[in-house]
C-alpha cells in the first residue's frame, strides 16, 4: 500500500480504462501512456458480463473486452509485464464485480494480485456489511480492498465504512450509473468533512467527472478524482489509434488538479 500513500501525496489524478479493449496489447499501451501523462494510479477493469453499476459507455467496452477474450488471469499477465518488463511503479488497480473474484477463488486472486505486483481490488456489488471474508484475504496479501461511499450513505454507516477504509476511499459523485454528467451537484466537501473526522485515508471522488473544470473544483475539495467513462469513450472512439487524443486529454486533467 506504500504506492497508494505516495500517490495521493499531491492531488491525485486516478483514470480508468477497461482491460483488453480493444485489445490487452493496446490496454497495455495505454497504461504505460497515463503512467507517463501524470496518472497517479490506473484502475483496470475486468471485463463482466453484467456490469450493473456501469453505463453505456463502459458496458460497450466491456462486450469488447470480453469478445477478444479478456480474462481475469490475461490481466494479471498484463499487470506483471507492466511491472517487471515496462518498469511501471504508479498503483495499479482492479476494478471489477464479485462473481470474477469468487469464480477465480478468493484466496487464489488475492495471491495472485500480490505476486504479479496489483496494489488494491474495488468491488462495486460488494456491500460494506459483506465484505469481511474478502476483506481477510485482501489484507493477507498486501493488497487493498477499497471502500465505496454513496452520497445517500448515512452518517452512522458512512463512519464505519470510512473507520475501516484501506488504501482510499471512493466517494461516488452522483447517484446511479458511471457516465459523463454535465453538472454534479452533490455536496462533496460535507461528506468529505464528515469522513475525514473519523480517518486520514486519502478520499478520491469518482463517477461523472470529464473536464478539468470539474477535476479542479472537485479535486479541491477531496485528495483526488477519478474518472472512467471519458477515457473510455476516448478509447473506444479510437480504438488502437487514441493515443493522441488520450494523452492530449490526460495532461489536461492532471494540469487541472495541479
Amino acid at each position: 500500500m506504500d504506492r497508494i500513500r505516495q500517490a495521493f501525496n499531491k492531488q491525485a489524478f486516478i483514470g480508468f480504462l477497461t482491460g483488453g479493449d480493444p485489445s490487452l496489447e493496446d490496454t497495455r499501451r495505454y497504461v504505460n501512456l497515463m503512467a507517463r501523462c501524470g496518472v497517479s494510479l490506473v484502475e483496470i477493469g475486468i471485463p463482466f458480463s453484467d456490469p450493473i453499476a456501469e453505463g453505456p459507455v463502459i458496458q460497450d467496452a466491456n462486450l469488447r473486452a470480453l469478445n477478444v477474450g479478456t480474462t481475469p488471469e490475461t490481466l494479471f499477465s498484463l499487470v506483471k509485464a507492466l511491472r517487471d518488463e515496462d518498469g511501471v511503479t504508479i498503483p495499479l488497480a482492479f476494478m471489477t464485480y464479485l462473481n470474477p473474484v469468487h469464480h477465480y477463488g478468493y484466496s487464489r486472486f488475492f495471491a495472485r494480485a500480490a505476486e504479479v505486483g496489483l496494489d488494491a481490488l474495488i468491488v462495486p456489488d460488494l456491500p460494506y456489511e459483506e465484505h469481511g471474508e474478502v476483506r481477510d484475504y485482501a489484507t493477507d496479501s498486501g493488497v487493498a480492498l477499497i471502500s465505496m461511499i454513496a452520497p445517500s450513505t448515512s452518517t452512522e454507516r458512512l463512519r464505519r465504512i470510512a473507520g475501516d477504509a484501506q488504501g482510499f476511499i471512493y466517494l461516488v459523485s452522483s447517484l446511479g450509473v458511471t457516465g459523463v454528467r454535465s453538472e454534479i451537484s452533490t455536496d462533496i466537501a460535507s461528506i468529505v468533512s464528515q469522513i475525514r473526522s473519523v480517518t486520514d485515508v486519502p478520499v478520491a471522488v469518482g463517477f461523472g467527472i470529464s473536464t478539468p473544470a470539474q477535476a479542479a473544483r472537485i479535486g479541491a475539495q477531496a485528495d483526488g478524482v477519478i474518472v472512467g467513462s471519458a477515457i473510455v469513450r476516448i478509447i473506444g472512439e479510437h480504438g488502437s489509434h487514441a493515443d493522441a487524443e488520450l494523452e492530449t486529454y490526460l495532461r489536461e486533467m492532471v494540469a487541472a488538479l495541479r
